[in-house]
């Protein structure tokens, strides 16, 4: 009967000789069993917990974000007035010309000319702008521009040029340049 050369070289080894191999046996079997699965599973449990964290970031922010909902919708109705759909250029120009007209017969100032100066777009917004030139007391005048600058409307007054209208004249002659900025959704 054939036995294993293994098993053959082990039997002729003495007692001590063998202790020494079985425990350099098992001392290896322990370290090929660190370096091929333990080691191979606590890298995959490292990843996994990167993911984790990763997720419960991500987690956090949006719930974050959820429970400040409310507020943010809020928000949104609060402005909301300020945005709209984009229209012809001519349908805004006019629409800013008689916004303005009205604000200026409501605050009783008389208007010699009004004109659009141009305009200027950026990404989802765009501003209009307009040059006009009226007649009034200077009460009527700080009036619309107060009116002008508080509208619910992105209005602006760009520049503006005072002068009496004649020496000693309570009226003055004015020179206005006013923006109306539109954002769109």
């Amino acid at each position: 009967m054939a036995q294993f050369p293994l098993l053959s070289f082990i039997s002729r080894l003495e007692k001590r000789e063998r202790i020494i191999l079985y425990v350099t046996a098992v001392i290896v079997s322990f370290m090929l069993l660190d370096r091929f699965v333990v080691s191979q599973i606590l890298l995959k449990m490292s990843q996994l917990d990167k993911r984790i964290e990763s997720q419960e970031e991500l987690i956090r922010s949006s719930f974050i974000i959820t429970t400040q909902e409310k507020r943010i919708l809020k928000e949104i109705r609060e402005y909301e007035p300020y945005f709209s759909m984009p229209e012809s250029e001519e349908k805004e120009n006019t629409a800013f010309l008689k916004e303005v007209e009205n604000y200026a017969k409501d605050s009783s100032v008389y208007l010699i000319d009004i004109k659009p100066s141009g305009e200027k777009e950026t990404g989802t917004s765009r501003q209009y702008f307009l040059k006009l030139e009226f007649e009034a007391l200077m009460e009527q005048v700080l009036n619309f521009f107060y009116v002008i600058e508080n509208s619910r409307k992105l209005l602006r007054i760009e520049g503006y040029q005072l002068s009496p209208k004649t020496e000693g004249s309570s009226i003055v002659t004015c020179s206005v340049s006013i923006s109306k900025t539109m954002i769109y959704k």
